[in-house]
């Protein structure tokens, strides 16, 4: 179990695309723990009218937020895109993959010609990009987005801006939110303003 350390304001979100959701920022209890390890997930508590089980991206704090019953949640650290890579917007999970294999878009392989050696697809395992596990993010009307919630091989890239879209967490992190995960979950992308 994770230790509970700090907590969250409840509240709106600036942007209007997000009017009504809360605004998950993490405040912490300098009496509890002085020094926070950005590094390290963490149960917290959210607003008491947090709706459960659902996923909030917030990128300008490399973190997302598993939210769960009794106003609380689960913060993991986390990477994301470039700036200008990131789309924010409300999505849902409609596919989960244990290893999954990975194939770059034509976008991917025109900003990045060395991802062309898989052009065919990189079969899942540890030297896979997407890591351990990945989460599928689909608009809510149909399509794929090309969007995941992954696991890296590179988890120094947590907590910085390097990947093509992607929120992406530690092979461990992103195992243990794909477990609580259900397919159907709705997931909230939130502007980066940084």
């Amino acid at each position: 179990m994770l230790p509970r350390r700090h907590f969250l304001r409840g509240g709106t979100a600036a942007a209007a695309v997000f009017a009504g959701l809360p605004a998950l920022a993490a405040q912490p209890d300098p009496a509890v723990e002085p020094e926070i390890d950005p590094r390290k997930a963490r149960i917290i508590r959210v607003s008491k009218d947090t709706t459960p089980g659902v996923i909030h991206v917030k990128p300008d704090e490399f973190a997302l937020f598993w939210t769960m019953p009794k106003g609380r949640a689960i913060r993991y650290p986390i990477g994301v895109a470039k700036p200008e890579l990131w789309e924010p917007g409300s999505y849902v999970i409609r596919r989960k993959r244990e290893w999954p294999s990975w194939t770059p878009t034509p976008a991917m392989i025109e900003r990045n010609p060395k991802y062309a050696e898989w052009e065919d697809g990189m079969p899942g395992g540890p030297g896979n990009p997407l890591g351990a596990r990945a989460l599928y993010l689909y608009h809510p009307n149909g399509g794929d987005t090309m969007l995941r919630i992954h696991g890296t091989n590179m988890p120094n890239t947590i907590l910085t801006r390097v990947s093509n879209g992607c929120a992406r967490l530690t092979n461990g992190y992103v195992t243990h939110l794909y477990e609580r995960v259900p397919v159907g979950t709705r997931v909230h992308l939130y502007p980066m303003t940084t």
